[in-house]
């Protein structure tokens, strides 16, 4: 698959991601209810909504390529291409009403995604990236004209990093503690990764629990645009890891990957191996 090629398949990503969000902003307009998943965390029909559209719309663009998604097929085992689906990250922040959520769609292949979409619905932006990061603005529920993004380089001043509002924790406190960071920012969801990937922060590092739909397309953007998503052992994160639940270890999204060294010597050494 050519670059053109994984080009196209992104746009189409960001088109679905873009009609999710209308979903999503319709729901959080009028109020949304919810119930607690088995792992504590918040479903709400907004998310199955949403996940319902965007399955049907890669069904009819992809019909050869299966879909892994968080609320209706998360047992589903990978195949050589698969789709890896997160219809509202941040559900948290979408329940109180804030803007920060995120509508997340990647394509993998092996272990890798190839393509993605990242759409934060409630602020009107959304990135993708096949062999190209692009950003755009959300108009009338569809991605506008495109610019190309880039991460910058660590600035001399300082890093600027970006936590969530609502998962803290103190071995992502301590790690971030060890670095030359000049300032930090609440920032809920995979929202995150696009700021990392249009230069407007420098360092994301998660030591808690994710699952690879909420990464995938976040880590392909941010690698795209220059950057790079590293886990405790110093490569990738790997997707597609059925046998894991598809639970993700401890990972740092930078911006400036010269950044790589000394961020891993300090992610929690207590999650090296979950993040294998």
């Amino acid at each position: 698959m050519d670059g053109t090629e994984r080009d196209g398949i992104a746009r189409r990503l960001a088109e679905v991601a873009c009609a999710a969000g209308e979903i999503l902003r319709y729901h959080q307009a009028r109020g949304c209810s919810h119930s607690l998943k088995a792992d504590g965390s918040p479903a709400s029909v907004a998310d199955v909504e949403a996940e319902a559209q965007i399955l049907a719309s890669l069904a009819e663009s992809f019909p050869d390529i299966p879909a892994i998604a968080e609320e209706t097929c998360h047992d589903r085992p990978p195949a050589a291409r698969f789709f890896l689906v997160d219809p509202l990250d941040g559900t948290r922040e979408f329940l109180a009403g804030t803007p920060e959520y995120a509508v997340c769609i990647g394509l993998v292949a092996g272990t890798r995604p190839i393509a993605a979409a990242l759409a934060a619905p409630g602020l009107g932006r959304i990135w993708y990236a096949g062999a190209v990061a692009f950003e755009a603005e959300i108009a009338s529920g569809r991605p506008g004209a495109p610019r190309p993004v880039r991460a910058r380089a660590a600035p001399e001043s300082g890093l600027v990093a970006l936590g969530s509002r609502r998962h803290g924790d103190p071995e992502t406190e301590a790690c971030l503690a060890a670095l030359p960071v000049a300032s930090q920012r609440g920032v809920g969801s995979a929202v995150k990764f696009g700021l990392v990937a249009s230069g407007e922060a420098d360092l994301y590092v998660r030591c808690g629990p994710t699952m690879e739909w909420d990464t995938a397309a976040g880590d392909h953007l941010v690698t795209v645009a220059g950057g790079c998503v590293v886990t405790p052992g110093g490569g990738p994160l790997a997707y597609g890891r059925h046998a894991a639940g598809y639970r993700n270890g401890a990972f740092a999204a930078l911006g400036d990957p010269r950044l790589a060294g000394s961020v891993v010597q300090r992610i929690a050494p207590g999650l090296r191996e979950a993040a294998r």
